[in-house]
């Protein structure tokens, strides 16, 4: 039997029309990308932390640390602290095989969640659909430019309000840093697309760029692109890079606490290239952790802040 496929022809007028709704749905697409609103990002909400040792890592961050605070109804399988008296939260998930990047995922807060993933596919940017995070909360997650793993998540007003430990190095997450390769790639995403705003930059020299922070578009806190690291970079040295901080009032006295808490080496504090003092403790698993004060001691190298500090 021969099969014969006949391929009608569309008279022109039909084709026109086509033509022309296929190209009136394109710009009406085109326009409300514009005209989406970008719903409110107000801050970091949390990041989570691949370790090797679940129970080293457990006294690490409950006792070292300081964060005896668990999170409310959290099933996942790993720990989960809140970074009280705000709802930020530090998730321990065991690491995979031939982990690199042990920054597992930075998380931003935002008071409209769907709003925020009609704008994210409106502008072609793909990310899950809205799930339930392991503590029951809505989150949507994707990757930036670079692959690097971000979410965004929606708390209810209850999930604040623990009383910090007396113990605790920190009350608030004001930043997580990340290996960056292309920094244009990276501010077309979260400058022009997301609205994040420039804080600081500056490098080990005067003329350099290695650090480069850039705040929410709502909120104090930053994300910090750590440049120039070198393509064969060791887990030694990804370790340092790939970090989060805490902000404090007084880093001196956060020391006092770490050595109060048995953590007797770490290094500084110091004053850095960014006119804050600082320390840096890490982890069993040599993932970097900075406490930092929320104002420069002295004047930074570089370039001037062009945002204002945060305050708590």
């Amino acid at each position: 039997m021969k099969l014969v496929f006949r391929i009608t022809r569309l008279p022109h007028h039909v084709s026109a029309i086509l033509f022309l709704s296929l190209l009136l749905h394109a710009s009406s697409l085109a326009a409300n990308s514009h005209q989406l609103k970008r719903p409110r990002i107000t801050g970091i909400d949390h990041v989570t932390i691949y370790v090797s040792d679940m129970e080293r890592s457990r006294h690490f961050y409950g006792e070292v640390l300081g964060l005896h605070s668990s999170c409310l109804q959290y099933k996942g399988s790993g720990a989960c602290y809140v970074v009280a008296p705000s709802s930020q939260q530090i998730v321990l998930k065991q690491a995979p095989p031939a982990t690199k990047n042990w920054l597992a995922e930075i998380a931003f807060a935002t008071d409209d969640l769907a709003g925020l993933s009609r704008y994210l596919q409106a502008h072609g940017i793909s990310s899950s659909t809205i799930l339930k995070n392991s503590d029951g909360f809505d989150v949507i997650r994707l990757h930036d430019p670079e692959g690097n793993p971000i979410a965004f998540v929606q708390r209810s007003a209850e999930a604040a309000g623990h009383a910090p430990a007396l113990t605790q190095i920190g009350t608030h997450l004001i930043h997580a840093g990340f290996v960056v390769k292309d920094r244009d790639a990276e501010n077309r995403f979260y400058v022009d697309l997301l609205g994040f705003r420039l804080y600081w930059y500056g490098g080990f020299k005067d003329d350099g760029v290695d650090w480069y922070e850039l705040q929410v578009p709502d909120g104090p806190d930053w994300i910090e692109y750590m440049l120039n690291s070198p393509a064969n970079a060791d887990h030694k040295e990804l370790g340092v890079q790939n970090h989060f901080s805490f902000g404090v009032k007084n880093v001196h006295d956060a020391a006092a606490q770490l050595r109060r808490n048995g953590l007797q080496k770490f290094d500084g504090p110091e004053v850095g290239r960014d006119g804050k003092d600082s320390l840096d403790a890490y982890d069993p698993d040599d993932t970097r952790i900075e406490v930092m004060e929320l104002t420069p001691k002295e004047k930074s190298c570089c370039h001037p802040y062009t945002a204002t500090h945060p305050k708590n």
